[in-house]
């Protein structure tokens, strides 16, 4: 019998709070981030192929070195692994990471172990910083696992807060968010590092940016708890103001010309996610404005669809085929 398991983990927008996850800023302030978790998925296949031999060590030999690193950790003999995803590479909406999930699930329903959402981003965060060297924060992982909408909390431990939004909220944060993608590439780990740097020393403009970000997290879900989506436009755009002052890398020619043209055609806030220097960026329009903002803006990028996702991490199929060719799915 060879066995196949097919997962997905949701991306997600970083409304607020980014970088205050970044070690060592966690363990030193508390970091918290607000997120929500998006049907742009990564999608990963883990298989028991017998003709890949029962040698794990050939196991490893994957395309991309997140696959290997994954194949490593699990340590299946035999498994074999692949990894898609329906988002551009370098968007700044925690592809790496929701692909890092989706392969961790994958391999661990593969060894038959039901693995619970904190679990997983556990292990895909240490995969990618410890087996990587990849340098970032928590909260794509998390979002990656549990989808949703969520707080999160970052000090000795991660906390997870669900938040429930009415049907109408929801519906708001969808329509008048207008997600664009610049186009272009994304070199974070030297701007993260850069930040870091910053922080450990001492660099007040840096210290103050970062407080405010994690202020306005909490700030944020609150908005959202109370169904206050203009609330929450005029916070992702005082947000960006200090995201940007982190470091010049972080915005270009091209985004501050998009948030510059969706201000004038009524979006109340407007920010680069991840840790931009390209990618995407999120423009929340003010309740009617949704379709001026994105026809203005339409000519600096390619706009993304996207709904919330609720689930978060997912076994969307297992399919076992005997040596006669039948599959059971």
């Amino acid at each position: 019998m060879t066995r196949a398991i097919v997962a997905r983990a949701p991306t997600r927008l970083d409304l607020g709070g980014g970088w205050t996850d970044v070690p060592p800023y966690p363990e030193r302030e508390g970091g918290a981030v607000c997120s929500v978790a998006i049907a742009r998925y990564a999608t990963a296949t883990a298989a028991l192929d017998e003709r890949v031999g029962r040698a794990a060590g050939l196991a490893t030999k994957a395309a991309d070195p997140l696959t290997a690193a994954a194949l490593r950790r699990a340590a299946i003999p035999g498994a074999v692994a692949s990894v898609v995803a329906d988002y551009p590479a370098g968007a700044g909406l925690g592809g790496s990471s929701a692909c890092g999930v989706a392969l961790a699930g994958a391999l661990a329903a593969l060894r038959g172990a039901d693995a619970a959402p904190e679990e997983l981003a556990a292990l895909s965060r240490a995969t990618e910083a410890e087996d990587l060297g990849v340098l970032g924060g928590f909260q794509d992982h998390y979002a990656a696992a549990f989808g949703g909408v969520l707080q999160l909390s970052f000090t000795g431990r991660v906390g997870v807060e669900r938040l429930t939004l009415t049907p109408d909220t929801a519906e708001a944060l969808v329509r008048r968010g207008v997600l664009l993608y610049t186009g272009e590439s994304r070199l974070s780990g030297r701007t993260i590092a850069a930040v870091r740097d910053a922080y450990v020393a001492g660099e007040s403009r840096t210290v103050a940016a970062l407080a405010r970000m994690k202020a306005l997290a909490f700030e944020m879900a609150t908005a959202l708890r109370d169904a206050d989506v203009d609330a929450l436009g005029r916070m992702v755009g005082e947000h960006w103001v200090h995201q940007r002052a982190l470091h010049p890398s972080i915005t270009t020619e091209r985004i501050d010309a998009i948030v510059g043209a969706a201000h004038r055609a009524g979006a109340l806030g407007v920010k680069a996610l991840g840790a931009s220097g390209g990618g995407c960026v999120l423009a929340i329009a003010a309740d009617g404005r949704e379709h001026d903002v994105a026809k203005a803006i339409a000519p600096l990028g390619e706009r993304l669809s996207y709904a919330i996702d609720w689930l978060g991490f997912q076994v969307v199929a297992v399919m076992d085929s005997a040596s006669d060719g039948t599959t059971e799915t």
